[in-house]
């Protein structure tokens, strides 16, 4: 099962991006590999002016396409997402999410902002076609912080919420795996034999 991590950060290196990876670290813990996807990477041009014949564009709807989880982090900013994030999601077809579990992480100044998720982010995620948005994830900056020494520190009960939302995630998509592989080929009526 393909995972991908999507950063919605206009900056690199940030504490939304930074706790995305510490997520696909503790993924690759459990032997799920996942692939990233920087939003930033992509051609500005090409995202805010919604070029769907850009290759670079092509590319990066491709690869959440090709995905059966996304891990999406984003920090909040005046009670929403990134908008460099929205750039993105809004060159998504309608249901570019659809049959996906989504993971969304996000980092802000307070906890006042915690709420931009379930109100701001979550909804354009099922309005996507979601099969199932996960529990969201919410840290401060005080709780995710960059050492240049110590490197990445992040506060226990975020790595505990992180653990937890990676299991949720993982079970889910054993539950997915599990559904695909017990699904049966339709029998066409033809081939139907009965005895009376």
């Amino acid at each position: 099962m393909s995972i991908l991590l999507l950063a919605g950060s206009p900056s690199n290196p940030s504490r939304s991006t930074r706790l995305l990876h510490f997520a696909g670290d503790r993924l690759a813990l459990r032997g799920q590999p996942s692939t990233r996807l920087h939003v930033l990477d992509l051609p500005p041009q090409a995202l805010l002016h919604a070029d769907f014949t850009n290759e670079t564009i092509r590319l990066a709807q491709a690869a959440v396409a090709h995905a059966d989880a996304v891990i999406v982090a984003t920090p909040v900013y005046k009670a929403a997402y990134s908008g460099i994030l929205k750039a993105f999601l809004d060159l998504l077809p309608q249901d570019g999410l659809a049959g996906k579990l989504v993971l969304p992480l996000a980092t802000g100044g307070s906890q006042s902002h915690m709420l931009a998720l379930d109100y701001a982010l979550r909804p354009v995620l099922s309005a996507l076609g979601a099969r199932h948005v996960l529990p969201s994830i919410y840290a401060t900056d005080a709780q995710v912080e960059w050492h240049r020494e110590q490197g990445l520190a992040i506060a226990d009960p975020i790595v505990r919420r992180i653990d937890e939302g990676i299991d949720n995630l993982c079970a889910n998509l054993a539950s997915l795996r599990a559904a695909r592989e017990g699904a049966r080929e339709p029998v066409p009526f033809s081939q139907v034999r009965c005895s009376v």
